[in-house]
């Protein structure tokens, strides 16, 4: 394939995936938002809207986190239900080009629900431009290593049903139990050794230091940025080794 015949075949299922569902089915979007909303709701309710900020923090990594591990359901979907991918398999669209352009799809998708959190932000004085700079690089690393972790499940997976029972876990396991709607320090000394060995410690830590509320040393920084980078790129290598791209 040529670059202008992948770049065609990406934006199509962008397309195909990401802006027709928002513009046929817009609930979609709030569906996506309600957990993160929930949360936000509640903590803002108990704290007397003094953690707003930990709220507005969680629920962008909960919902990059949400956005890459759904994906893991509309591959299933298309994989067993339409046999979509049966068909790209028999196309010259190379498996990069059609995870990335599932991906992307499932990011655009996400983009209404971030700028909520931003809104907020800004109004709360906490979206300067360095901080957005390091929120987006965060997010965007949540949603690959997200994507990378879905795309790698989902060529196992018989039954769209399955994914119902792996989401909630993920989701649990990585934004819930996790410090992603607090500080890490909140946690008692053995709570925050098992916190450390989630992904999203670390990007919630980098997200609260850039708004401020939990300063970080440039030492810490550099840390949180090589263990997200590091985790990221060690599930695009399982993906790439692992991941069933044709059926066996």
């Amino acid at each position: 394939m040529s670059e202008r015949h992948r770049l065609r075949s990406l934006l199509t299922l962008v397309q195909l995936n990401g802006i027709i569902p928002i513009r046929t089915q817009p609930l979609y979007l709030l569906n996506l938002l309600a957990s993160p909303l929930s949360f936000l709701f509640f903590i803002t309710v108990i704290s007397h809207g003094s953690l707003l900020a930990y709220g507005v923090t969680g629920g962008m990594v909960l919902t990059m986190l949400s956005v890459g591990t759904g994906l893991q359901s509309d591959l299933t979907h298309y994989r067993h239900d339409l046999k979509f991918q049966d068909v790209v398999v028999a196309s010259p669209v190379e498996a990069p080009v059609y995870v990335a352009g599932m991906a992307f799809s499932e990011l655009v998708y996400s983009l209404p629900g971030i700028g909520v959190f931003v809104v907020i932000l800004a109004a709360d004085g906490l979206a300067s431009a360095e901080a957005c700079v390091v929120l987006a690089g965060v997010m965007l690393l949540v949603w690959g290593f997200a994507t990378a972790l879905a795309f790698t499940l989902a060529t196992y997976f018989e039954d769209v049903r399955e994914t119902f029972m792996f989401s909630p876990l993920i989701s649990l396991g990585l934004t819930v139990l996790p410090p992603v709607y607090y500080p890490l320090s909140a946690l008692p000394g053995w709570a925050q050794v098992i916190a450390r060995f989630s992904p999203t410690t670390y990007a919630a830590s980098l997200a609260q230091g850039a708004t401020g509320l939990q300063p970080l040393s440039t030492g810490q920084a550099l840390l949180d940025w090589t263990v997200l980078v590091t985790f990221t790129a060690a599930l695009f290598l399982i993906a790439a080794v692992k991941a069933r791209w044709k059926e066996p």
